[in-house]
């Protein structure tokens, strides 16, 4: 420890930025549970799934255009994820053959 730093000057920064974490970690819970039947939080509910996504998506495919394989391959292999998710409705299955069908584009035919 430096010469002209206490152990006091180093717990009165330590306690005040323990308590702040914790009350940020604290308090999307509290929140939750004063607003849980709200009809806000149900339609947030329904639609932040969706948007996640789209942005997910979106910023995939953006960052692909300079990559190996480039934006074709990214674009083909999010049809071929809808495609799979759309015929067998099963998330894990959707993610794990888009990628390896993107994997394949990138490594092999790219």
């Amino acid at each position: 420890m430096p010469v002209d730093v206490t152990p006091a000057m180093v717990w009165s920064v330590l306690i005040p930025v323990a308590i702040v974490t914790v009350l940020l970690r604290q308090l999307p819970f509290s929140f939750v549970r004063v607003m849980k039947n709200s009809q806000f939080f149900g339609l947030l509910g329904m639609m932040m799934p969706v948007g996640v996504m789209v942005v997910l998506v979106v910023y995939t495919l953006y960052g692909q255009a300079s990559a190996p394989g480039g934006l074709f391959a990214a674009l083909l292999a999010a049809v071929v994820t809808f495609a799979i998710h759309k015929w067998r409705n099963s998330v894990a299955l959707s993610i794990f053959v888009g990628t390896g069908f993107y994997m394949v584009l990138v490594n092999l035919v790219f």
